[in-house]
């Protein structure tokens, strides 16, 4: 007897492209890719896209990654579970970690051609607008859609501002 629900099928993946692929997760601790299953490449790993998105849903579903969705593209992110895993599978020492986690290397402030003023060497210059700028945004009948030079422009006695209604 087969376990498998009629709707659900399992996809083998080839060990070389399964070993890409969570390769470049843990190198990069995360990973992105678009919602297309029919994709012919994925943009990053030389693998189809549909493998991807397969191998990622089920990390995601042993706990592995964390995912967010936006604007069909697809955002995993490595949680320490999934390092371990990872680690684990992919014989890493405990050394090698994901490029989310290195720290990036601390560098002074650069210095300008005028000493420690900071970039550009300003001496106290000032940026941005003089005092006396004083912008000005308010117009005499009221706010957005109100008064004579309302959007419908008040004819025949119609209200201003936007809505349905109107001629």
């Amino acid at each position: 007897a087969n376990s498998w629900s009629h709707t659900q099928y399992a996809m083998l993946v080839p060990k070389a492209q399964r070993v890409a692929v969570l390769s470049f997760l843990f190198k990069e601790g995360v990973m992105v890719a678009k919602k297309d299953f029919f994709k012919e490449q994925h943009d990053e790993v030389e693998v189809p896209n549909l493998v991807v998105l397969n191998l990622m849903k089920s990390l995601k579903s042993r706990g592995y990654v964390r995912e967010t969705f936006s604007w069909q593209w697809y955002y995993w992110y490595l949680t320490p579970e999934g390092i371990e895993y990872l680690r684990e599978y992919l014989h890493l020492p405990a050394e090698i970690v994901p490029a989310t986690l290195k720290r990036a290397p601390v560098r002074s402030a650069p210095r300008g051609p005028g000493g420690d003023e900071g970039p550009g060497g300003d001496k106290g210059r000032q940026m941005g607008p003089s005092g006396e700028f004083q912008p000005e945004f308010r117009r005499e009948g009221g706010g957005f859609g109100r008064g004579r030079d309302s959007y419908r422009g008040d004819r025949d006695g119609a209200r201003g501002g936007f809505g349905r209604g109107g001629e």
